[in-house]
């Protein structure tokens, strides 16, 4: 049996209407599907400042308490800050320019061997590379705490022989730390160092330049945002650093911050929570100094090494 075909008189179904792209639903629409966005960005900017906003709070407040600093800059005043700065039992000023001093020296000497290191395993094939690279990730899965002991009693043997890299002395905790970073370091850096094309160094041994010119003049200058990440996390580990700080460092006026700053908080009846809190606000500003400073860097340096290793 013959199907009769739809006659042409019949009315044809409107398509559906879609509104415009610049019309008044669409714009809707689209801050609809991006409300969810804004609201956990909002959620996660509260959650970072809150904890800001209750340690600057509790500096201000002049009666040093926790409890007291429920409500954030209910009372406001400096006097922490003038303890701080003027107790003389507890020398804050010594203990910042430690830190200052160690955490530089630190990321100095941490981007150095790390940039050698990297560079020999990124350019050169020499016997033992492959597992020299394997060693350096397995030395990274045992934890730090393993190493307490062993640090305190080499530093204590050091000490009856080279006193400038014992049992109390800031060079040796540079040295801890310079050992203990390094692996981490060097395998981060490797894969940016990889990411920089070889036919540079090619190009500049044709032009008569050594090892060490291409390491310094080219190569450096290309991987600077590598640098400047480990030199940033570098400073920060060693700023915030408290179990090996306070095994090595033993004299009061060698301590760094927070070693120091525990000192405040440490006993049961004096606890002094307002001057702790104004030390840690003045710690922190190196930090957020330096980190401004090399914001442009920060994201290149952790993500483009990730692209080829």
């Amino acid at each position: 049996m013959a199907v009769a075909a739809p006659s042409a008189l019949a009315p044809a179904v409107p398509p559906p209407v879609r509104p415009a792209a610049g019309s008044a639903l669409a714009v809707l629409g689209r801050a609809g599907r991006a409300s969810w966005r804004y609201a956990v960005a909002l959620a996660a900017l509260v959650f970072a400042l809150f904890p800001i906003l209750f340690v600057v709070s509790a500096s201000f407040n002049p009666l040093g308490t926790l409890t007291s600093s429920n409500s954030l800059f209910s009372r406001v005043s400096i006097g922490n800050y003038g303890d701080l700065l003027t107790d003389p039992t507890h020398p804050y000023g010594h203990w910042f320019a430690n830190s200052m001093f160690i955490g530089a020296v630190t990321a100095v000497g941490t981007v150095f061997l790390g940039a050698c290191a990297a560079y020999a395993f990124s350019r050169f094939r020499f016997r033992g590379r492959r597992g020299g690279l394997l060693t350096l990730i397995l030395l990274q899965m045992f934890p730090q705490t393993l190493a307490y002991v062993a640090i305190f009693l080499l530093l204590t043997t050091l000490k009856n022989v080279f006193p400038i890299l014992g049992l109390d002395s800031q060079v040796g905790l540079v040295m801890v730390y310079l050992g203990g970073a390094l692996g981490v370091n060097t395998f981060l850096m490797y894969g940016f160092f990889n990411t920089v094309p070889q036919s540079l160094d090619e190009s500049a041994k044709i032009d008569g330049a050594s090892h060490g010119q291409i390491f310094f003049t080219i190569i450096l200058r290309l991987v600077a945002p590598i640098l400047a990440v480990v030199a940033l996390l570098s400073f920060i580990g060693t700023l915030n650093d408290f179990v090996i700080a306070s095994v090595v460092l033993t004299t009061p006026d060698k301590q760094t911050l927070a070693v120091g700053l525990y000192q405040y908080i440490s006993q049961s009846f004096s606890e002094r929570w307002g001057v702790f809190a104004s030390g840690a606000v003045l710690a922190a500003l190196p930090v957020v100094a330096i980190f401004m400073g090399l914001q442009k860097y920060i994201v290149s340096g952790l993500t483009a090494g990730s692209v080829k290793g």
